[in-house]
């Protein structure tokens, strides 16, 4: 396989220490964590102390100045292990930088420590009941009175909706306001304040340790000094991060392909069928060629786009395009892979089972694939108006 341009030393380093953390820390507990539907406060906790919680805050606020890289290589190593669940780079790389790019001094000081260190988990509500990727349908609201604004509404397939010590909630400050997205505003709301209700844990088809939640708002009342920017920023704000946040999407998805495409490879050179090994019969040679071919394809167009990322480039259809080809292309790799197994791969027993279901969620999250489609014609079929 192509030898990666993007990584230096220290990030091989990185990874060398962080993959020795998850061996550790994440493997031998992971089974439980699925069977729990959580990941344990006390595992946030140790990745805080270990300085594997958003390494790329300047030391002040608590992290060690690392590049965007550092997050790739987590991000690639927890998918090697196929550790889904263990949210670390949401948090790190989706949910903290909108508190770094759009909070005030006071907001950071305040909240940021406390991300890298593991006290503060945190989450983002954007999804209602009857709003998806479609966030200028948003029915919550938030009303101002005086120092504090009152929130009232519901949050629904919120990642960390129950673990969560800080979410930030998009609702709407000024519900007639046309467009309608410029009525958003986003607000960091602490758990434990007066109205913040965190429903049902929800139960999954796959992702079973990553706690998902419905979260309700019932007059629960926010210090104004918690708004991140100014009223009716919001929208922008979600759509300026946005194609960050399916970046790291995409990256869990083209280094999901080769642990799934290795246990496979090994299971079909051990595995005999009609006296012969699985792995020499054609059909199994050209569909793992296939397979492989896809995963370094991905692998390029990934790297390229993390320098742009890097470089300041504007890439938000090139990160749907990215998302969307990646996310549909694991799926089918997995259910390619775990065909080769046979029974064997509807088994709970084997990962490829795991990895199959998993899988499903990716073209979902992050934008729909058919939004990703759609930012992508937008920007090619109508030439970007």
């Amino acid at each position: 396989m192509m030898k990666r341009t993007i990584f230096r030393d220290e990030h091989d380093l990185f990874r060398e220490q962080f993959h020795k953390f998850l061996e550790r820390e994440v493997a031998p507990h992971f089974g439980e964590w699925e069977r729990q539907g959580m990941v344990p406060r006390e595992a946030w906790l140790k990745a805080g102390a270990a300085g594997y919680l958003c390494p790329w805050l300047p030391q002040v606020y608590g992290g060690s100045g690392t590049d965007f890289l550092y997050g790739v290589v987590q991000m690639e190593e927890l998918a090697a292990l196929m550790a889904t669940g263990f949210t670390l780079s949401v948090h790190n790389d989706i949910i903290a930088p909108y508190l770094w790019n759009f909070g005030t001094e006071e907001q950071k000081r305040r909240w940021l420590p406390g991300c890298a260190s593991g006290k503060i988990v945190t989450a983002v509500a954007m999804t209602e009941p009857d709003a998806g990727s479609d966030l200028k349908a948003i029915r919550t609201t938030a009303v101002r009175d005086g120092g504090h604004y009152v929130l009232n509404g519901m949050k629904t397939f919120i990642t960390n909706g129950i673990a969560n010590d800080l979410v930030i909630v998009a609702a709407k400050t000024d519900p007639a306001a046309r467009p309608a997205h410029r009525g958003i505003t986003l607000f960091g709301v602490e758990a434990g304040t007066p109205g913040y209700v965190k429903g049902r844990k929800l139960e999954k088809i796959g992702w079973r340790s990553q706690d998902t939640a419905e979260l309700a708002f019932e007059d629960c009342r926010v210090p104004a000094s918690n708004r991140l920017g100014q009223e009716g920023e919001g929208f922008v704000m979600l759509m300026k991060q946005l194609p960050r946040e399916r970046l790291m999407l995409s990256i869990s998805c083209v280094a999901g392909m080769w642990p799934v495409l290795e246990m496979t490879r090994a299971y079909v050179t051990e595995r005999r069928a009609f006296g012969r090994r699985v792995a020499d019969f054609q059909n199994t040679r050209m569909k793992l060629a296939e397979l492989y071919t896809v995963a370094e394809i991905s692998r390029v167009f990934l790297d390229r786009l993390i320098g742009a990322h890097m470089g300041g480039e504007e890439i938000n259809a090139e990160c749907a395009m990215l998302k969307s080809f990646a996310s549909e292309n694991l799926k089918r790799l997995c259910d390619e892979c775990l065909q080769l197994f046979g029974g064997y791969g509807y088994m709970e027993e084997y990962p490829i089972a795991r990895a199959w279901r998993d899988a499903r969620l990716q073209m979902i999250y992050g934008g729909a694939n058919e939004i990703m489609k759609e930012i992508i014609a937008r920007a090619t079929v109508d030439g970007g108006t």
